[in-house]
């Protein structure tokens, strides 16, 4: 083969690398979100100069009255399998149905509105094994889904990680724990870049607990306090939250001098996604959530008429 020939063949599979790597970088589709038009020049600024999660991170920190909750859950679980972590989940999940605009992400440099509410929370394997092994649950908040309902959801796939088999999960840290070192480097900057041109799989993103709208840990099941937790960097995850063991704090009511029984409360938000008035206004919606629980959750009531649906708006019910 001459030397022309040679160089054309390189020229032609130059100029097709070319054409594919202009396509991929203009993709904007994904499967979990929708891209975000006419965004503010402002935030679309943010996210090259603060281009990763860490460098964007704000902390919250709140302290919740502990009594409605715990008078609420008291008298729900005579009537179904319920307990804090049910109510910690559903509320922040109500966070984002009132504030619609938590719910996006950055990825690739650009904001997405993910298309539904999932919210992920860390558990214990064996529960009343204090040194059992961690796992994670993945919750979709359904359109038409109430209390009860969500409750039962979650209880399925508590109950599926608790039974011992082999889940999805298992399954994944087992191939990737099996690649040698430098191939598991490779291959995690290639899923990396995938992610960045818009081309992982769909069934990749909905089984990966990072890939959600907030993820959730209940330390005080754990009877620890509630830390500030970073945010990863893998996945799409904007928002963290600890919660810490019931504890008495001296507080200020009325001008007057308390104990209060609390949960202490700490949120981490990337701040690209939305100003920190968004950040506040959804945090508040779950403060509202938990502190006036039988307005807000229901599902006390036989004839069902308290059987809010929580991906409603509290105002539009």
């Amino acid at each position: 083969m001459e030397t022309i020939e040679i160089v054309k063949i390189l020229g032609v599979i130059l100029a097709v690398l070319f054409v594919l790597w202009v396509l991929v970088n203009m993709k904007t589709s994904r499967p979990d979100g929708q891209l975000v038009k006419n965004l503010h020049p402002y935030r679309k600024i943010m996210t090259y100069i603060m281009p990763t999660r860490n460098e964007a991170v704000v902390y919250f920190d709140e302290f919740i009255d502990a009594e409605p909750i715990l008078s609420y859950l008291k008298k729900a679980e005579k009537q179904f399998d319920v307990d804090f972590t049910h109510a910690i989940v559903a509320a922040c999940g109500l966070g984002f149905v009132e504030n619609p605009t938590m719910n996006q992400f950055v990825a690739g440099f650009r904001m997405y509105q993910r298309n539904e509410i999932f919210l992920s929370f860390a558990m214990k394997r064996t529960k009343k094994d204090k040194a059992a092994k961690l796992s994670t649950v993945k919750q979709e908040l359904k359109p038409g889904m109430h209390f009860r309902q969500f409750c039962e959801e979650v209880n399925a796939k508590i109950n599926r990680e608790r039974s011992g088999d082999r889940t999805y999960a298992d399954k994944e840290f087992d191939l990737f724990n099996a690649i040698p070192r430098p191939i598991y480097f490779r291959a995690q900057r290639l899923f990396r870049q995938l992610d960045y041109w818009n081309l992982l799989p769909a069934s990749f993103i909905a089984n990966d607990p990072l890939y959600t709208s907030m993820f959730i840990a209940n330390l005080g099941s754990l009877d620890m306090g509630a830390g500030y937790h970073h945010l990863y960097e893998w996945g799409t995850c904007p928002l963290f939250m600890m919660v810490g063991k019931l504890e008495e704090r001296v507080v200020a009511q009325d001008g007057e001098i308390i104990i209060k029984k609390g949960i202490p409360i700490r949120f981490s938000y990337d701040e690209r996604i939305d100003d920190g008035l968004t950040a506040g206004q959804g945090i508040k919606t779950f403060i509202e959530c938990l502190e006036s629980p039988e307005e807000t959750l229901g599902c006390l009531l036989d004839d069902e008429s308290d059987y809010y649906d929580l991906s409603i708006p509290r105002s539009e019910r």
